[in-house]
């Protein structure tokens, strides 16, 4: 049997799209609505990633301690309700679908590990017209969140794909902490959430300036 084609996984959140202002603002309105103390966006943003019950419980103040499912609700109402005034930005990085076609057509298998859920995630791949560049779709909805290897694991076995031939692509820690907790190989990106300092030493086997660099990148792992 010939060896199954090398996966490269991505991450959604700050990896393909800068989904920053409409997480900023659900957390805004969620903590708002319960009269919390509103976190920064420099502390919103390094919970992206996260299962989002996860991320407003590092968000919460230290001194209260509000019902984390009515957050999670609030959240996803606002998330909703901007969604539904089309109000939702999350623009797509420079050069993501020349990227993908040129991964595409140098036959590697894609997908996507993401803490978002299963509609966001749809929604933004429709959005950007990408959907059809990926064989596996992974989200929280799917199993364990970040760190937690186990949807990156998923979308090896249902591609058919060993660790050792799969790379996860994230701007956080969390994202590299996966890869390593799967066996998996990671490239950390340089234009997300996290420092690249940090991607480094959570393990990241290298770091991407821009997107453009990937293929590079990718390359050399097998080349």
């Amino acid at each position: 049997m010939s060896d199954p084609k090398p996966l490269i996984v991505f991450d959604c959140d700050g990896t393909l799209v800068d989904s920053q202002y409409g997480i900023i603002a659900g957390m805004e309105a969620a903590f708002r609505a319960h009269k919390l103390e509103i976190p920064s966006a420099r502390d919103i943003r390094r919970t992206v990633g996260l299962p989002l019950d996860a991320a407003i419980k590092r968000l919460v103040p230290v001194n209260a301690s509000p019902d984390i499912g009515e957050l999670v609700a609030a959240y996803r109402s606002a998330s909703n309700e901007r969604r539904g005034k089309d109000a939702d930005e999350e623009p797509m990085f420079p050069d993501v679908r020349k990227v993908l076609e040129t991964l595409t057509a140098s036959g590697y298998t894609l997908g996507v590990a993401t803490g978002k859920s299963w509609r966001g995630l749809q929604d933004t791949l429709r959005r950007h017209d990408i959907t059809d560049y990926f064989q596996t779709l992974k989200s929280a909805d799917d199993g364990p969140g970040k760190p937690h290897p186990g949807i990156l694991r998923d979308a090896m076995t249902e591609t058919g794909a060993v660790p050792t031939g799969t790379v996860m692509i994230g701007d956080t820690t969390y994202d590299i902490q996966m890869a390593v907790n799967a066996g998996s190989l990671s490239i950390g990106v340089a234009w997300g959430y996290h420092e690249t300092e940090e991607l480094s030493a959570t393990g990241a086997n290298c770091i991407a300036k821009s997107f453009r660099d990937l293929p590079a990148l990718i390359d050399k792992f097998w080349g």
